[in-house]
This record gives C-alpha cells, structure tokens and sequence, in this order.
C-alpha cells in the first residue's frame, strides 16, 4: 500500500481507495469486496469499515443489502470536498478538471478582488504583502513560490470579509496548487510578482475595478504559463490531422 507520512493506517486506507475511485480504477457501479480490499492494502476488518464510511461521506459509495458497497455515479460525488479536489489533482489531472478549476477561479477571484478592494484591513493588507515578499524571495524554488502564491490568495479571499465566499478557498487553493505544480515543477513561467504586486497596489488603493482588472490579467498570464506546458491533447493533434487529410 502507497504510505503517506503523518498518518495512520485509517487515513492510508482512505488516501489510497479514494484516489483509486477517482483514477477510475473502481468506476461507478462496480462492487468493492472488503475483503479483497483488506488483502490489497494490508490491514485489518476494522479499517477498511472506517475508510469506507469516510468515503461514503464524500458520496463516493454506498452500502445496500443484497447489492453490498457500490461506487456511486459521479453526479453523486461531493466534487468540492477537499480530500476529492486533491485526489482529482495529485496524479494526471484531466484537460477537464483543469478547464474547470480556471473557470472557476475566474468568477470567483474577480468577485473576491473587488470586495476586497471596498473592505480590506490594515491586517488584511499586511498578510497580502507578507505573501508577496514571500513570493519575491522564493526565486526558482517551486516548492516556496507555491505556497507563497498559496498564501496570498487565500489572504485575498479572506479580505473580502464575505464567510460564504472565503469558504470557495478550498477549491481556488486546489485550483492554484495543481497549476502551480505543473507550471512551477517545469521550471517554465512567467514572472508572476510584477502582476500580484498591481493587484496590491490596487487593494490598497481601494479602487476594485483596478483590482479586477490585475486579477484578470493575472488569470491570463496563469493560463498561457500552464499552455505552455501542457502536452498537446491528443483529440486536438488527431482532428488537427483529419483536416489536412
């Protein structure tokens, strides 16, 4: 069984099903066997139960007489649950799951800048500029730039001071880490400083339509940075190909 440090084998069990239902490894409607997953994963009666009531919590499966534990259709999944969110990402996410990550940041961030800009705090301004310098400092370590750019836009979102709207961190912080992994692990991108420094500068002049402006343009450079990375789908390079037969 894959280990992850830091936790018990009942997390273990949850991290490996849950990312073998995401990969498609278990599609929806096929049965899971307790104690074929036992024998697989190495561990006991008891924490297969455990990891299965988890999941089930997600809307990944679910247990009936006679049927016994079933994947659940993927209309059924809680798609914004961070464990899901972070399975969908940590091995070869979908053109799919991408498109729809920016899709999402770019109704949301733009929202999040604007209020921002009406309602931040002398503390929200220094937590924002605290994440910038961090991302100034971070040079070519992928790793630190990350979680600096992590941390300033999760410092953004909280200074809309709108509860339901920081709440959308969890899916902006599994868009951006997922981005940032690809971009940043191939050494490839764009200065992103110069642009997070404008969208600052116009939180702190509390101008949100300034705000909304950086972020867009934020968001563009994010997508041209993960475009240039990204291989070339293959049903873009086979209709590419049927055209000019």
């Amino acid at each position: 069984m894959v280990t992850h440090p830091g936790r018990g084998l009942h997390g273990q069990a949850v991290e490996e099903m849950g990312r073998r239902i995401i990969r498609g490894d278990y599609p929806p409607g096929s049965v899971l066997h307790p104690d074929k997953l036992e024998e697989d994963l190495g561990v006991s009666k008891t924490v297969v139960r455990e990891a299965l009531r988890v999941l089930a919590s997600k809307g990944l499966i679910e247990s009936r007489q006679k049927r016994g534990t079933t994947i659940r259709p993927r209309a059924d999944w809680n798609l914004l649950d961070s464990d899901l969110l972070r399975w969908q990402g940590s091995s070869a996410p979908t053109d799919r799951f991408l498109d729809d990550l920016a899709e999402v940041r770019a109704i949301v961030e733009p929202a999040g800048a604007r209020l921002a800009a009406a309602r931040r705090t002398d503390a929200d301004l220094a937590a924002i500029r605290l994440a910038l310098d961090a991302m100034a400092a971070a040079g070519a370590d992928a790793d630190a730039m990350v979680e600096a750019d992590l941390a300033f836009h999760r410092a953004l979102l909280e200074a809309a001071h709108n509860e339901l709207l920081s709440r959308m961190e969890v899916v902006i912080e599994a868009g951006l880490r997922i981005r940032d992994r690809i971009v940043h692990g191939a050494q490839h991108f764009s200065d992103s400083v110069p642009v997070h420094r404008e969208l600052l500068r116009a939180i702190e002049a509390g101008d949100p339509d300034a705000a909304v402006s950086a972020v867009e343009s934020l968001l563009t450079q994010a997508s041209q940075d993960l475009a240039a990375v990204q291989p070339p789908d293959e049903h873009d390079e086979d209709a590419a190909e049927h055209r000019q037969e």
